[in-house]
């Protein structure tokens, strides 16, 4: 999206601060995943099977800022998006199992590069739509560079499986506007519902087959 586009839903000097302001989100975010590689590649020496599928991260377009301040209410302004908007940058972690995501927020919880401010766990109680994952906002502190000014970083932790559904919950809602079909909606719920349900069955016979290794390592 070109930047004439851009401004009309920001005004041009308001484009043009927002701009400034992204750049430390971006280094909030290098920060952030520089962590998360640094942990990636310790499972992947130190533990029998890395928990971690993958990372993917984003920061939030411009115009998804204009957006959401407008849903909000608040004025599009780049001041207005640092005051009330915490997921601009943001970043995801894909996990083989849900007993992996309470695993993987210990090990952030002992982490000296930034610190969680506000968690929201959706995995032990879903959103009435289904929706599961596990949220949590990491304050990122930016350095002398930029005065010592903190930065927020919204994390995701989810399996495959939520993920899927969350993508696909995504593009309904999106079509639709905000305003899904009743019987779409109640589908979407079983989907959860299963998918969820799916999750700890896998989980149970990864457990299982441990369980048989760890016999046939006893008797060899």
């Amino acid at each position: 999206m070109n930047n004439t586009k851009l401004q009309e839903r920001f005004e041009i000097d308001e484009f043009e601060k927002l701009k400034r302001d992204l750049i430390k989100y971006n280094c909030a975010l290098a920060e952030v995943l520089t962590q998360l590689n640094n942990i990636n590649s310790y499972f992947n020496a130190y533990w029998e099977a890395n928990p971690i599928e993958h990372i993917k991260s984003r920061i939030k377009a411009p115009e998804s800022i204009a957006g959401k301040l407008k849903k909000k209410g608040l004025p599009v302004t780049a001041e207005s998006a640092e005051a009330a908007l915490k997921d601009i940058a943001g970043v995801r972690i894909i996990c083989s199992y849900a007993k992996n995501i309470y695993e993987i927020v210990e090990i952030l919880r002992k982490q000296h590069n930034f610190k969680i401010v506000k968690e929201k766990d959706y995995i032990s109680e879903a959103k009435a739509s289904g929706y599961r994952s596990y949220h949590l906002i990491l304050e990122v502190d930016l350095g002398e560079l930029f005065d010592n000014q903190v930065c927020p970083v919204e994390l995701q932790i989810r399996t495959s499986a939520m993920d899927f559904w969350a993508t696909l919950e995504h593009k309904v809602r999106y079509k639709y506007g905000g305003d899904m079909p009743v019987h779409l909606s109640e589908e979407l719920q079983n989907c959860a519902q299963q998918i969820h349900a799916l999750d700890e069955r896998m989980y149970l016979i990864h457990e299982l087959v441990d369980l048989i290794n760890e016999g046939e390592d006893e008797n060899d």
